[in-house]
Parts: C-alpha cells; sequence; structure tokens
C-alpha cells in the first residue's frame, strides 16, 4: 500500500459536511491499523461523530443496518475495510469501500465524483500525535479527538440484530432449532460473519456451539481463501456429503449429516446454502426463497415480494418464479448498487415502492431490503424459516422434510436452469484485456457468425 494511501482516499469524500459516519471492517491485516489512521483523517476534516464497533470488526450488512438504524439513521454514510471474499493477510487483498446514507453502496454518480474529487487534491487534513483508540474498550466509550470530533464504540450486533427480528420470527425458529431431525453447520471462514453467527445460532436459537466451524476472525482469514464456494468451503462441502463438484456423495448416509448446512465470506455477506447431499446453486436459491416467500415473515405481513431482481450472468430460474407468482422481476448488472437504486426506489428517485424487494446474484449474494447489502445470515435463517414452514405439519418423530425434497420438488414444478461461470483468478492485465477486446470486437459489435 502506497506511501499515505489512506489519508488520500479518505479525504476525497469530504467537500460537504459530515456529521456522523461508522468505520469498521472485516477483520482482515490492517484492519486494526487502517481504522486509527481514517479515524484521524475524518476528525481532521470536521466529522463530528465517528462509530467504530468493538473490536472494529463488523460484517458489511451489519454496517449497512447501523447506517439505517443507529439514532434514527443519522448516519450519512459509513467507510467498510475490506475486500470481501478475497484473502487476507501480508501481501494480500486490502480494500477501502463506501456506503451512502441509506446504507447502500455508493452508487457510479458518487463514485465518478469521488474520482474527480481525487484528481484535484493537493494535501489532505489529518491529526498528528496523540494516543491510538482502544478499540477493545466496551460500548459506550467515547474518545474525544478534537473539541468537535468524537468517537464512540458501539455494540457490533444490536442495530443488525433488530433488523434480523423484524425479518423472521426468532421464537418459532428457536423452537422448531430443537425438532430432532434438525441440525445446522455453519462455516464462517474466519470472516468477520463467525461473531454474528453466534450471536445469532448460539445465543438466540439456542442451537449447540458444535454447529459453528471456523468463526474466530483472524486477520488472514487462517490463511483461507474466504469465498464462500465449493472449491474454498471445502471442508463444508465434504461435511455435507458432498464430492468437490456439488454432486451427492453416494458412499455417505444422508441421515447422518446436518440437515442445512452454510458459510459465509470474509465480511458475511454472501453464502453457500447445502443440504444433506444436496447442494443449492446460488441461483436456485434465491429462486426458491421467492417461490416460499409465505415462509419468511419481511415477506409474508405484506402479501409477497412487490419486486425481485438478479444480476445478468445469474440463471434464469428467479424469472420463471416471479412470473408465475406475479412479481416484477428485474435484471441488473453485477453489481449489489444496483439492486440498492430498486430497493431505495421510492426514497431516491421518488418512483415506485419495490419493497419489500429480494434480489440477488451468481456470485453467491443474496438479500432483501432489511439493508441495503447482501447478507449471508439472512439467506441461512430464510432457508431456515423454510425448512421450518415446510415441516409444520410433520409429526414429531417422522423425518423432516429437508433441503433436497425442497430443490426437488421445485425442479418438478418449474423445470431446471443451468448455467456456468468461469473465475479467472491473477491473470496479467494486458493479457486479460486482449481477451476482453477480442469479445468486445468480435461478439458484441461484430457477427458472430463470421467469428465463430
Amino acid at each position: 500500500m502506497g506511501a499515505h494511501f489512506l489519508m488520500r482516499t479518505c479525504s476525497r469524500g469530504y467537500t460537504y459536511v459530515v456529521c456522523s459516519i461508522i468505520v469498521a471492517g472485516d477483520g482482515r491485516y490492517f484492519n486494526a491499523e487502517a481504522i486509527q489512521t481514517i479515524c484521524r483523517v475524518l476528525a481532521g476534516n470536521g466529522v463530528a461523530n465517528i462509530w467504530i464497533p468493538q473490536g472494529g470488526i463488523m460484517s458489511t450488512p451489519a454496517v449497512s443496518a447501523v447506517i439505517r438504524r443507529r439514532e434514527g439513521g443519522k448516519a450519512q454514510g459509513g467507510i467498510v475495510l475490506t475486500a470481501s471474499h478475497n484473502p487476507g493477510g501480508p501481501g494480500e487483498d486490502f480494500g477501502i469501500k463506501y456506503n451512502e446514507g441509506l446504507g447502500q453502496p455508493a452508487g457510479e454518480e458518487f463514485t465518478e465524483a469521488l474520482y474527480e474529487r481525487s484528481l484535484e487534491l493537493s494535501s489532505y487534513k489529518t491529526l498528528e500525535g496523540g494516543d491510538d483508540i482502544d478499540l477493545s474498550a466496551p460500548a459506550g466509550t467515547t474518545y474525544e479527538l478534537t473539541s468537535s470530533s468524537t468517537v464512540t464504540i458501539i455494540d457490533q450486533f444490536d442495530c443488525y440484530l433488530d433488523a434480523l427480528k423484524d425479518s423472521f420470527d426468532f421464537d418459532k425458529l428457536r423452537e422448531f432449532a430443537k425438532r430432532e431431525g434438525f441440525s445446522l453447520l455453519y462455516d464462517g471462514m474466519h470472516g468477520a460473519g463467525g461473531p454474528f453467527a453466534r450471536r445469532v445460532f448460539i445465543e438466540e436459537l439456542g442451537l449447540p456451539e458444535s454447529c459453528l466451524l471456523r468463526c474466530d476472525p483472524r486477520p488472514d482469514f487462517g490463511k483461507c481463501h474466504p469465498d464462500p464456494n465449493l472449491t474454498y468451503a471445502a471442508a463444508l462441502v465434504k461435511k455435507m456429503g458432498l464430492s468437490p463438484d456439488g454432486s451427492a456423495d453416494p458412499s455417505v448416509d444422508p441421515s447422518t449429516l446436518p440437515a442445512l448446512g452454510a458459510a459465509n465470506d470474509g465480511d458475511g455477506d454472501r453464502n453457500l446454502i447445502a443440504g444433506a447431499g444436496c447442494f443449492v446453486t446460488p441461483s436456485d436459491s434465491l429462486a426458491m426463497i421467492c417461490d416460499n416467500w409465505e415462509a419468511i415473515p419481511h415477506f409474508a405481513k405484506e402479501g409477497g415480494p412487490r419486486g425481485v431482481a438478479r444480476s445478468m450472468p445469474s440463471s434464469a430460474a428467479l424469472d420463471v418464479v416471479a412470473e408465475a407468482r406475479d412479481i416484477p422481476c428485474f435484471v441488473t448488472p453485477t453489481g449489489w448498487k444496483f439492486f440498492g437504486n430498486l430497493m431505495s426506489s421510492k426514497e431516491l428517485f421518488d418512483q415506485t415502492d419495490y419493497t419489500p424487494f429480494l434480489c440477488g446474484e451468481e456470485s453467491f449474494g443474496t438479500g432483501s431490503d432489511h439493508v441495503r447489502e447482501k447478507d449471508g445470515l439472512w439467506a441461512v435463517l430464510a432457508w431456515m424459516s423454510i425448512l421450518m414452514k415446510a415441516n409444520e405439519n410433520v409429526p414429531e418423530g417422522e423425518s423432516l422434510v429437508g433441503v433436497q425434497n425442497i430443490v426437488s420438488n421445485h425442479w418438478e414444478k418449474y423445470g431446471r436452469h443451468f448455467y456456468c461461470r468461469y473465475d479467472y483468478e491473477g491473470v496479467e492485465s494486458d493479457s486479460a484485456n486482449k481477451v476482453m477486446d477480442l469479445i468486445r470486437d468480435s461478439f458484441v459489435s461484430g457477427d458472430v457468425a463470421s467469428a465463430s
């Protein structure tokens, strides 16, 4: 990271007065040091209230919840230190993103203005000297950086937990978690989602500690790549009775496996869903949540979603469900900010209110309008709620309806959709750009037949 990178980056946006902002990260390498630097820059630029979660670690959806809910939505935005599902540790990825006042990722207009501002910077303001902020201090502790700028250590869970409890029936889920035949295995991949999983699944729903795997955040994510897919969540995949390609391992007895398996990425916003011997693709998961909206109180109390959306590379599984259920369906470019525009259509553009809203992308992201980010834990609770409703009339002692049953029934009703995504990592930029130019020239602007 270049000299003064953080100071220059965090000075770009403060051409207007910002009163309140949250600063948090996914716990990756340099997270704590970056928070100290950013707070000094914010104070130097006159930001009055700076909120930091205890420990400095917070999942990305929880940051969105704080922006929307703390002190009535007082924050004007948030700085999030994450490279999401990319590796951490010395020499690995570090990222800085900004979420705007409704909790959504910064839109193109904002980022373009930020870039233009960066071209004009010749200096930056910061504070020099002084003690570091104790990120481990109890929630409610304050630090006066200047006479007009105060840091407050906040509870990392409360706003996010409130958002989840508004979306799901925790009392009923707690009872369902006790049923014979139900068990959960959750892989936090040593990311920011782990402590939130412990708070929700252990402390709130009463599940055993044994249901958690790799839920202690580490600066290098335990030297793993925290991407919740079949490749990098291999330990969970195997424990769910799956082969590396996602098919069922015929040598494993499904009755010995957890009923529901899930993994989150480094900042807790993406998810992998599996049942006993059954991998659910991200596109299918989104479609099945949509078709089972009655199981999710956030949708059920409003008569269902008023809008749904998927990223362009996702399969059309959502489209056929939305058509059958008479729900407006949108296809967007890749990027959660485009979903944010739809979710906040009323507030931002005075257009149609599509909330409650459901959306997802092929890269294992699923979410709703309870926050303005994808949300891995939300997806797990959605599937737990679907299983709970599917089993509400199953007598005690009988075999429960499982994920495989729900998936098979869905395919029988709507057909099965396929798509394929290829990831090329660590590719040399010039060569990659030549490939993309060839695709644009031959298949976008050119004649497909002549290029074949």
